[in-house]
């Protein structure tokens, strides 16, 4: 099965170019419980009479359905238990290797039951499809997110980020210096693309990187749908899903995916497994996931409080700690709230990073619909 969790503005921050957006201090007034009934529709936390109010409706709920959270992704396993430390609210993960697309599928077969997922963390491809979906909701740090990264009536906004990058074991395979050594006979059964790019965001901004490296554009995904045929004409395609587990024990010794995820293997099997991570440095392709609010959430105040914490400086900074790059960055850098260590330890970029805008995506997508199952054996 694909995996994949299934995309966005940069700047040049401390000799690093990171994903730009703004930041706020998460506060908010005392105030007295908004029924249960009005939280559905709440857009901000005005509604609850301020954060305390919103607090107070989240734990009357008491629980909180999350979904393709996996725990070594972006450190989503120390966000999910700090969570559940701060505000005693049980969360529920199901699917936790799902892509965006199954989490949308989701939510459709489960509709009116206590086990539908509440909140989304979904690539843009898969948001942009399905905002009918999505409860309007501004966190409160909303006017320090950058307008090119969210929905401006609040039904989704940018989250995490990072680039696109190819992860490689230097005892298996030599060290690429591009996209274009992948043809090469030592990577005959070696090379896997974590997800469906017409479904996971992984797997289609992997394709964009190779896709600009190979001669394509924003819009013309021709030649990184052609290289990507001639990879597995050569045998060198593995339509393997990367995971943890597949790295660790061999079987996909070279995977095109997030940078942060990449330097994350090397730190997790440090001693174990070697793992360098390379984002190529003429052709950076940078992606925020997305958060939304599930419009049928049966835990819509748990759902809401879920997004003030994770836009608030403690939610950002676990993200940072799992080597991505959250959407306040910039401003936290600026602010002095982010330790410098945190941000020495993201993978080194440099270049002018592409960062596709929905119309792009939209097309892309298109394109792919119709061609990808085809160039790579059905």
């Amino acid at each position: 099965m694909w995996n994949g969790r299934s995309t966005a503005a940069a700047s040049i921050v401390c000799g690093l170019v990171v994903i730009v957006a703004g930041w706020g201090p998460l506060t908010g007034s005392a105030s007295a419980r908004v029924p249960a009934a009005s939280a559905s529709t709440a857009k901000s936390v005005n509604a609850f009479g301020g954060l305390a109010g919103l607090v107070k409706a989240a734990k009357k709920e008491g629980s909180l359905n999350v979904i393709a959270l996996p725990p070594d992704w972006s450190n989503y396993g120390a966000i999910i238990k700090a969570f559940q430390k701060k505000y005693g609210i049980t969360i529920n993960s199901a699917q936790p290797e799902a892509n965006s697309q199954e989490e949308i599928d989701a939510a459709v077969h489960l509709k009116g039951h206590d086990t539908a997922p509440d909140v989304f963390d979904l690539g843009t491809n898969v948001a942009l499809a399905n905002t009918n979906l999505f409860a309007p909701y501004k966190v409160m740090t909303w006017k320090d997110i950058s307008a090119s990264v969210k929905q401006k009536n609040g039904k989704w906004y940018g989250d995490y980020g990072g680039y696109s990058s190819i992860g490689y074991n230097p005892d298996v395979v030599p060290a690429p210096k591009s996209v274009k050594d992948l043809l090469k006979s030592q990577y005959r059964g070696k090379v896997a693309l974590n997800g469906d790019p017409t479904k996971a965001n992984a797997g289609f901004h992997g394709l964009m990187m190779v896709n600009i490296a190979v001669g394509g554009t924003a819009t013309n995904l021709a030649p990184g749908v052609a290289f990507f045929h001639k990879l597995y004409q050569a045998g060198n395609f593995l339509k393997v899903n990367p995971t943890p587990a597949t790295v660790q024990s061999g079987q996909t010794p070279v995977v095109l995916d997030w940078e942060y995820l990449n330097a994350g293997y090397a730190k997790e099997f440090a001693g174990q497994v070697k793992w360098k991570t390379l984002v190529p440095k003429n052709d950076v392709v940078g992606a925020f996931y997305d958060q939304a609010i599930n419009k049928d959430a049966p835990h819509p105040a748990a759902a809401r409080l879920w997004e003030e914490f994770l836009y608030s400086n403690a939610g950002q900074i676990l993200w940072l700690k799992g080597l991505s790059r959250p959407v306040r960055i910039a401003a936290m850098l600026k602010a002095g709230v982010i330790k410098p260590r945190l941000v020495k330890a993201l993978p080194k970029v440099t270049g002018k990073p592409l960062v596709l805008t929905p119309a792009q995506i939209v097309k892309d997508q298109a394109y792919l619909t119709q061609n990808w199952s085809a160039a790579i054996g059905g």
